[in-house]
């Protein structure tokens, strides 16, 4: 398959990359401060590990949000 470049693409295809971008950017922000403000008691796992998981496309923000944190008024397991 021939690569193809950014003037190649329709501008329905860059406006779909454009916006999946932002999603992408978007989820990570929302994630990172969280993160952020979120005491450790209420993260499963090491915050520096999450932090790094974010980073990951969209996996690393919705892992977090589905896994890294702990729900309100829940007790972390030991």
């Amino acid at each position: 398959m021939a690569k193809r470049r950014w003037a190649d693409l329709t501008s329905t295809q860059r406006g779909g990359i454009v916006a999946l971008g932002l999603v992408q950017l978007t989820l990570a922000s929302l994630a990172w401060r969280d993160l952020s403000r979120r005491p450790a008691e209420q993260v499963r796992g090491p915050k520096r590990l999450w932090a790094l998981a974010i980073g990951v496309n969209f996996a690393g923000p919705l892992a977090y949000f589905r896994f890294g944190r702990v729900r309100a008024g829940a007790h972390r397991p030991d």
